[in-house]
């Protein structure tokens, strides 16, 4: 039986199940294995781990806590909660802006890979050619934020670090516009999100690029980059305090337990603080060669738990809303069995998004794709449900082929 526990009730004995943490943050080879000392215990906790899942059959017990199960159940039940407040309406149709978004992506792409370049040979960044870029997404996040938001979930291995610090700056802009910030904030923030990650440049790529799990050695250098990033960033005149913030400190935790300078929940800023959301979900969405990805939906349930500790818990919320839910393009299993890819949430309630979908389940056979609009009565364009989401490797389909409705 799996049991979700706090740290401070971890004893010798315990088989761990998993450590309930982001994929880089805790200092053991492996997730599973039984604890054999209490110096284990103290490096789980150093490392800022508060909750971790136990086998009770395979090691002690803690009698008063809740089954995986039972914790998981809690958390939807919140998380349904939180999905009852209003978003922001779009203003294109996702098919109008998909074809600039790709464009768009694939800029912000080159120009983060040239900064890197250049961070490694020692030259400042070129403002004049990161301004256009952030201006670019911005545009298209008022537009439709769910095309270039879908469009950046798809990231190959080799070009992770670059893909990474655009969907941070998509997201961090989307994040901003979603909580009505002004448009010279909303900018700023989308600069500091391109180049949050300039450190890296420094950074062997024998570590970064590492098909395993990092030594303690390695670790210390990976902690590195946000100080060199801001040391890189500060050669440029034109940079404003928001990036060199966002750079300096998007690894920092609410409960101190971050880095480079463990500050606490009162001394981050707001705008570090809603970084370090938007760079955690999207690093555990993302495939690596050591890490699967998981999915938005399952992404957006874990930050809403690590929030507890390690996040702004109101922020946690605000982005989730922000995203929403089901974002565009995952896959939901209906109440029907029909499978769809969700193209775009609903204004006022994100449980009901529009849902293209593709493929009856009971039949085992694709159907002509239809849009449903899960807000609406059966016979006006709705009438179905969504029961969960779905992993598309289960099914070996491409959810993204259904992006956009016929």
């Amino acid at each position: 039986m799996l049991k979700k526990i706090d740290s401070s009730q971890l004893r010798v004995g315990m088989a761990i199940h998993d450590l309930d943490c982001g994929w880089m943050e805790h200092p053991f080879v492996r997730a599973r294995f039984v604890l054999s000392s209490d110096d284990e215990i103290r490096k789980i906790t150093r490392a800022g781990i508060r909750n971790v899942i136990i086998d009770c059959l395979k090691g002690v017990d803690v009698e008063a806590a809740p089954t995986l199960a039972e914790a998981q159940a809690k958390t939807e039940a919140e998380v349904t909660a939180i999905a009852s407040k209003p978003v922001k309406p779009v203003r294109t149709s996702l098919g109008d802006e998909m074809q600039r978004a790709v464009g768009i992506r694939r800029q912000a792409v080159n120009l983060v890979r040239t900064v890197m370049q250049d961070a490694r040979l020692g030259k400042a960044v070129e403002m004049e050619n990161v301004s256009p870029v952030v201006t670019n997404i911005t545009e298209s996040i008022l537009r439709n934020s769910g095309a270039l938001l879908s469009l950046m979930r798809i990231k190959t291995k080799d070009d992770y670090t670059f893909l990474h610090s655009v969907s941070v700056c998509t997201l961090l802009v989307a994040f901003c516009r979603s909580r009505g910030m002004d448009e010279e904030t909303i900018y700023q923030a989308g600069i500091g999100g391109l180049l949050h990650d300039t450190g890296k440049a420094l950074v062997p790529d024998s570590i970064l690029n590492k098909p395993g799990r990092l030594t303690d050695e390695e670790f210390a250098i990976i902690k590195k980059h946000p100080r060199d990033g801001y040391d890189l960033l500060r050669q440029t005149p034109e940079i404003g305090a928001i990036p060199l913030d966002i750079t300096l400190h998007h690894h920092e935790r609410h409960d101190g337990s971050g880095y480079p300078e463990m500050q606490n929940a009162s001394e981050i800023s707001e705008l570090a603080q809603m970084a370090a959301i938007v760079d955690v979900y999207d690093a555990i969405t993302s495939d690596r060669s050591y890490h699967k990805g998981m999915s938005a939906a399952d992404a957006l349930r874990k930050i809403y738990e690590w929030s507890k500790f390690h996040f702004n818990p109101a922020l946690a919320q605000e982005f989730m809303r922000c995203v929403g839910i089901y974002p565009v393009g995952t896959m939901v299993m209906l109440e029907s069995g029909r499978l769809g890819v969700v193209v775009e949430p609903h204004e006022s309630n994100l449980l009901t998004p529009k849902v293209n979908v593709f493929f009856n389940t009971k039949s085992q056979t694709y159907i002509r794709p239809e849009l449903l609009d899960l807000s609406r009565a059966l016979g006006f364009g709705g009438g179905d449900k969504i029961v969960r989401h779905e992993s598309p490797d289960k099914w070996r389909v491409d959810p993204n082929k259904f992006l956009l409705v016929a």
